[in-house]
């Protein structure tokens, strides 16, 4: 009978955990070079030499004192589910920031593997590490590995499914001053019930600390017999002096088993940094970065592509609507195939190819490491709107999914900072609006696709960052946080890694358009079909009453119609369903399925360029899906939070537009 064991997977953020637990796993989990991608914990199985392996990748953290959502959720794992292993992985390029979580997670008391990742590019830097001497000095064993290369991955297995875990419970403890030690003799005596799985002497130190997250894990009565205590005698000075002991121990350890090479020429990522992290260079370069990608997206693969898929989705409706009449189908059944489903899905799913290529180019940038860069650019930027740098990971997360972009702010230590980006997140143009800013930009700006797309990102850009300026000076006031983080080396993309993000990402969406977009399909037509009396002309159905009642709030932004008023309410559903609604509520399904081609004639008898680039704002800015309202919630705790978050949205929407629309007029557009 196989053994089953739990490892729980720790280390600092942007060091390749996610990599490690996708190489021994098979998973596919999003790898991101900022800290705080993976925010949840996320678990899969796998057996090695007869040994169930239940693995456990906690969120990056650079330390196991929790004064962030991600940092508590390694944290309290650890200590309440009590892994049978912790594996450590470490940047051996970077021994100083990343061995303090080490220090603290030896404290523990329980089993402890470290891997030393990233042993290339501590090469590359000159690095040569000590590791027998290293392994000693902490009394564990430290198996390096490459990750990415899978490189020790075995070696490091092995140690792991060892049937005898004693030689990985650590010798080492480090010592303090007597003031301390007499402190933390005493918390440790009154911790001898403690129920956590953790030894009581590293409790103690986090009490020290002033980790209030630990104390309330402990019994009531424990609580009151510490805080009792610590209220006389512990002082300020007590933390810091914890925390410069364990420099001073890294230090120690760091000049005894490392030397580095003196005659090391500046590596190639540094020379980059010169560049792309220049403080007047390094904005503009990033814009201009994401021109390039929207230029691809649409004008040069995307666009072309769409094209040929749209052929295809015309042969297979026409073939449809042909077979259905030769086997004698009701033309009611009939209608509800064609005009219904085939129209919103296939119209939804024609522009997949734009969608695609967007990926693509998002997962290069992740790959590479640049967009921790950005991050450190736009770290200046921030701190004029009362935020920092760490606050732009989450909104560049929102360009793919807003949904996971609003967990994502987990990781902002300061809680109104990390409420004023939730609120602000869905103004980052997620990856379901594409298909109807592409719809539009092709059918009214034919060649200039990409860059009205750009300036619509660019748009939400401005606004959110100016709504975040309002917040800070109001609802979220608060001093700013300092930023820290390390810039990862510069890696070569993997082609195997980008193909299976791309997939992932692309599989969710055509997931999306067989349930989701399907579904409200069908109730499309049958909205735009039926009334009280029956079936009816889509005039005087259930939809179009529905949206005459509403089109007179859009009147004033230049899109005054019923067919825009409830494509604009289906889209709360998912952005993706305003493309699909329009393709019903204008009948496409039955003119041989050319849906581009039969978009654009309708689009254009229906809007002008200026009413049409009213509405692509209005659809940037307003109420986001229900998945994204969902997201605030379960953040925020709060059903006001969402209902703020619906109403001022709608209204900052329709605001703009109406400036859009008249400026337009003004000058003559």
């Amino acid at each position: 009978m196989n053994k089953r064991i739990t490892i729980a997977l720790a280390g600092n953020p942007n060091i390749g955990k996610t990599t490690l637990f996708n190489e021994l796993t098979g998973s596919r989990y999003t790898v991101g070079n900022w800290a705080g991608v993976t925010v949840e914990k996320k678990e899969a199985l796998f057996t090695y030499k007869n040994t169930e392996i239940n693995l456990v990748d906690l969120p990056g953290t650079y330390s196991l004192s929790a004064f962030s959502l991600d940092e508590s959720i390694a944290r309290n794992y650890i200590v309440t589910e009590n892994p049978d292993v912790i594996l450590n992985l470490v940047d051996a390029s970077n021994l100083e920031r990343n061995l303090y979580l080490t220090l603290q997670l030896l404290e523990l008391g329980k089993p402890v593997v470290l891997a030393l990742n990233m042993m290339d590019m501590a090469a590359e830097k000159g690095l040569q590490i000590d590791i027998m001497g290293l392994s000693s000095l902490l009394g564990i064993p430290i198996i390096p590995i490459v990750a990415s290369k899978k490189t020790g991955i075995n070696d490091l297995l092995d140690h792991l499914v060892h049937p005898v875990y004693s030689h990985l419970v650590p010798t080492y403890q480090l010592t303090y001053s007597g003031f301390i030690e007499s402190r933390i003799t005493h918390i440790t005596h009154l911790l001898k019930d403690t129920p956590l799985n953790a030894s009581p002497r590293w409790i103690a130190l986090k009490i020290l600390e002033g980790d209030a997250g630990i104390l309330a894990l402990l019994p009531t009565d424990i609580q009151t017999k510490i805080i009792n205590y610590t209220q006389n005698v512990i002082s300020e000075h007590i933390k810091p002096s914890i925390t410069d002991k364990k420099y001073e121990y890294i230090s120690d350890i760091i000049s005894k088993i490392t030397t580095r090479s003196s005659s090391l020429t500046p590596s190639l990522t540094s020379k980059i940094d010169q560049v792309v992290t220049h403080k007047w260079l390094g904005i503009p370069l990033f814009a201009a970065i994401m021109f390039i990608i929207f230029y691809f997206t649409f004008n040069l693969v995307g666009n072309p592509l769409a094209g040929i898929l749209e052929l295809v989705f015309a042969y297979v409706t026409q073939s449809c609507s042909s077979l259905l009449t030769t086997l004698g189908v009701a033309p009611g059944l009939k209608a509800l195939i064609v005009d219904g489903i085939l129209s919103g899905v296939f119209g939804v799913l024609t522009f997949l190819p734009n969608i695609a290529c967007l990926f693509i180019a998002l997962t290069i940038l992740e790959d590479t490491g640049y967009m921790a860069r950005v991050a450190f650019i736009m770290d200046e930027l921030m701190k004029t709107i009362g935020l920092n740098g760490k606050a732009i990971i989450p909104m560049l997360l929102g360009f793919g999914c807003n949904v996971p972009a609003i967990m994502g702010t987990r990781t902002i230590e300061n809680e109104k900072d990390r409420f004023t980006s939730i609120l602000i997140n869905p103004f980052f143009s997620c990856s379901a609006r594409l298909p109807i800013f592409t719809l539009f930009a092709s059918a009214f700006f034919p060649g200039n696709e990409a860059i009205v797309i750009f300036s619509l990102y660019f748009l939400g850009i401005i606004v959110a960052i100016l709504v975040a300026y309002i917040f800070k000076k109001t609802l979220f006031k608060s001093d700013g946080m300092p930023f820290i983080m390390e810039l990862p080396s510069y890696h070569m993309p993997s082609f195997r890694h980008i193909a299976s993000q791309v997939w992932e990402k692309v599989q969710g969406f055509l997931v999306k358009a067989g349930t989701i977009i399907f579904a409200a399909s069908v109730v499309l037509w049958f909205m735009l079909n039926f009334n009280f009396n029956g079936p009816t002309g889509m005039t005087d159905s259930f939809g179009a009453v529905i949206g005459k009642a509403i089109a007179p709030i859009f009147a004033p932004l230049g899109f005054g119609n019923w067919q825009a008023a409830l494509s604009l309410i289906a889209g709360v559903v998912g952005k993706e369903i305003v493309v699909s609604n329009m393709a019903i509520v204008y009948g496409l399904g039955g003119g041989g399925g050319d849906y581009l081609t039969s978009f654009h004639s309708t689009l254009t008898s229906t809007f002008t360029p200026l009413s049409a680039y009213s509405f692509l704002v209005f659809t940037l800015l307003y109420v986001p899906c229900i998945g994204t309202l969902g997201a605030v919630k379960r953040e925020t705790n709060s059903y006001k939070w969402v209902a703020f978050s619906s109403i001022y949205q709608v209204m900052i929407a329709w605001l703009v537009s109406f400036m859009i629309i008249n400026i337009g007029h003004l000058i003559g557009f």
